[in-house]
């Protein structure tokens, strides 16, 4: 089951003649305890940390298309992390450079990104999920990227051509992947946030895993109502989530189908101005 979790790290307990260390999960009302065996295997698991910014989190068309996205990292055998960013306390960052120049790599902040930056520091895969809001992503996985500045030094290093910021000691050079949908019907919609999660991901200096791209993903539930088989799509997106993690990068084909057309453009916009002309006719008459 894919949920955000608390660690906690009470005293440390002899096992085998090694000093190791329980911890324990706060998984809804009960805790549930790792043996020194489940520890390793999990240490041996591929590890996701997703986030979620878009503002209608488990309801959104952005959750319909991570869901299965994350599920299928979990069959594939990852410890998958989910986060939703408008459940989170995350600051803007100050641009002070504490974390560089006073208490390097720490925030002189204290919030919700004391948590999330150990666990992106410890992540193979790190899934950032956004609606398309003004050709870019959500003002909140905005917040969150400018606050991985600790991560990285000071220093500029040339890479790759071009300057850079080299990482911190200990962070996994890993892998970044996108999922994003938007309301209206044309790929070339997503082409400014691709942009810069690409541009982002070289600063990082992690790996652009690829995009999952779903146009129009609020109105997947209502076709599939009328016969469409948007089933498809999230097939590919759980497709799209065993390939990652086993194979490290997702197949051409399965980003594709997770793109693919429904309906005509004409036909969509028709029901969309339909739908919001009944809506002001609605407003403009006033209750009942």
């Amino acid at each position: 089951m894919i949920v955000p979790y608390l660690v906690a790290e009470p005293a440390g307990a002899l096992i085998d003649g090694r000093q190791l260390k329980f911890l324990y999960l706060e998984i809804q009302e009960g805790y549930v305890t790792r043996t020194a065996s489940d520890r390793r295997e999990e240490e041996d698991k591929v590890k996701v940390l997703a986030f979620n910014s878009s503002p209608h989190m488990e309801k959104g068309g952005t959750s319909l298309v991570l869901t299965p996205f994350l599920e299928g990292m979990e069959e594939a055998g990852a410890e998958v992390e989910l986060f939703y960013l408008h459940k989170l306390n995350i600051k803007p960052c100050l641009g002070c450079f504490h974390c560089w120049l006073k208490t390097p790599g720490e925030c002189v902040q204290r919030d919700d990104m004391e948590v999330i930056l150990p666990r992106f520091a410890a992540s193979d895969i790190a899934v950032f999920a956004t609606p398309v809001f003004v050709d870019g992503m959500t003002a909140t996985m905005k917040m969150l990227i400018e606050r991985l500045i600790p991560l990285m030094l000071p220093l500029f290093a040339i890479r790759d051509g071009h300057c850079r910021h080299p990482q911190r000691e200990g962070i996994k050079p890993g892998k970044l992947a996108l999922v994003s949908v938007c309301g209206f019907t044309e790929l070339d919609n997503f082409n400014p946030l691709i942009s810069h999660m690409e541009a982002i991901c070289k600063n990082l200096g992690v790996e652009f895993a690829g995009a999952l791209l779903r146009p129009y993903a609020a109105a997947l539930p209502r076709l599939g109502r009328s016969g469409i088989p948007v089933e498809e799509v999230l097939e590919a997106a759980g497709s799209a989530g065993r390939q990652l993690v086993r194979e490290g990068k997702i197949e051409g084909e399965t980003l594709e189908a997770v793109s693919r057309e429904f309906l005509p453009r004409e036909t969509y916009v028709r029901a969309v101005n339909q739908y919001f002309n009944r809506k002001l006719r609605e407003l403009e008459q006033g209750p009942d």
